[in-house]
């Protein structure tokens, strides 16, 4: 078996809108339409449509040898609902191809599987019902966590819940020798089957492909091809995982994206002994090689593939422990604007924003940032975050 897994992340956070001291107390709507509305159309023209049609036309060009897999947020589909339903209806399109599987993940794009697993299984709950919802009854049977954040506790939470496979980054210092390019198993729950994102070769799609200073720049189909034919004849799988934004967005239609994606399908076919498969296909024609031991989590962000580009600092944690601290009072008040606020509340932008890194890293971060500096991203998120908090205890004392 050799073949070629293609995931694509696709996410939008709802973000804050600039919320001052004075208003704690008076303004209960957290959430800045005006950005949201305006950023899912921008994105929607340059990114998301244009490549629904151009993978559509791919999977009837080669009779559905040609497959992807896709992980949509539950805030990018919220957002789909309310600014784009055009964008919608044209995953749905894919979908029933037959050919593109959906993968499940926290409904709010959440990093709590790192805090509680009771709203873990909550958050993967409510995914699960949105995409049943939307696409027809749809039930995925592999998951993709937040930011592919994954550890061996992860993992058997995880298989708790009935999934077959769970995605994560091939991080280096985890794999040591061993090749991302083969299924493994989580190390507590055998039954859980791990595919490791291929982080050279994908990243060479995400990040670099426009990148005039790169050394390899231009990236062209017969070089991705070449490097495919350079690896070992006994390597079984290339993940390929990216946010699907990398098309049209990161990496603007003018670099030649789109023009490398429509031609790259058949130069495989053509000039290499690989095929095309989704996940679940991957999980059930590979055998696993062996464990893999993940005892702190990684994830795919950032050259460490750590968690520090969401926690770790101390304007991180802060915001995250004060979150989680409300756990317990938001699940009795069962108020569902309330409910609806903690979840979009929990999405791991807002934590992101607020990393302080340097150098390139930080570049990326500022990059995806609607705020100054992180300190701005801290004071705005926790402003809004005591006026909830002040909601919160005025639900409770209703209910006394």
């Amino acid at each position: 078996m050799r073949t070629i897994c293609f995931y694509f992340q696709v996410h939008q956070p709802f973000r804050l809108k600039p919320y001052r001291f004075f208003e704690i107390g008076d303004d209960h709507d957290y959430w800045d339409d005006y950005s949201n509305r305006n950023i899912m159309n921008k994105v929607a023209k340059k990114c998301y449509l244009p490549m629904n049609q151009l993978l559509l036309e791919l999977i009837r060009k080669y009779d559905g040898k040609f497959k992807v897999c896709f992980s949509l947020s539950g805030t990018v589909l919220d957002q789909m609902e309310a600014y784009a339903p055009e964008v919608l209806h044209s995953f749905q399109e894919l979908v029933a191809t037959g050919h593109v599987e959906l993968l499940n993940e926290t409904y709010g794009h959440s990093l709590c599987a790192l805090k509680s697993e009771t709203e873990f299984k909550d958050m993967v709950s409510l995914h699960q019902e949105k995409i049943q919802h939307h696409f027809n009854g749809y039930k995925p049977k592999v998951f993709r966590n937040t930011e592919l954040i994954y550890s061996d506790e992860i993992g058997a939470m995880v298989a708790k819940m009935g999934f077959d496979g769970i995605l994560s980054e091939g991080a280096k210092h985890i794999l040591g020798w061993k090749s991302p390019n083969f299924v493994y198993v989580n190390s507590i729950e055998p039954k859980l089957k791990v595919l490791l994102k291929n982080f050279r070769l994908s990243d060479d799609i995400a990040f670099r492909f426009g990148e005039k200073t790169w050394t390899d720049y231009p990236l062209t189909t017969d070089k991705f091809i070449g490097w495919l034919n350079q690896v070992p004849q006994e390597d079984e799988v290339i993940n390929l995982f990216m946010d699907y934004e990398t098309f049209g967005e990161h990496q603007w239609k003018e670099t030649g994206i789109f023009e490398f994606m429509k031609d790259l399908p058949g130069a495989i076919f053509q000039q290499t002994n690989f095929s095309f498969s989704t996940p679940s296909e991957v999980i059930a024609n590979a055998s696993p090689v062996g464990q893999i031991n993940v005892p702190t989590p990684i994830s795919w962000a950032d050259e460490e593939r750590d968690l520090t580009a969401w926690l770790g600092n101390d304007l991180q944690d802060e915001a995250f422990d004060r979150l989680f601290e409300l756990e317990n009072m938001v699940k009795r008040c069962d108020d569902p604007e309330i409910y609806k606020d903690w979840r979009y509340l929990q999405t791991s932008d807002h934590f992101y924003y607020m990393c302080t890194k340097f150098f390139s890293d930080g570049d990326i971060h500022a990059y995806f940032s609607p705020y100054e500096s992180p300190y701005e991203a801290f004071i705005n998120y926790m402003n809004v975050l005591s006026d909830f908090i002040l909601r919160l205890k005025q639900a409770e004392k209703a209910k006394a």
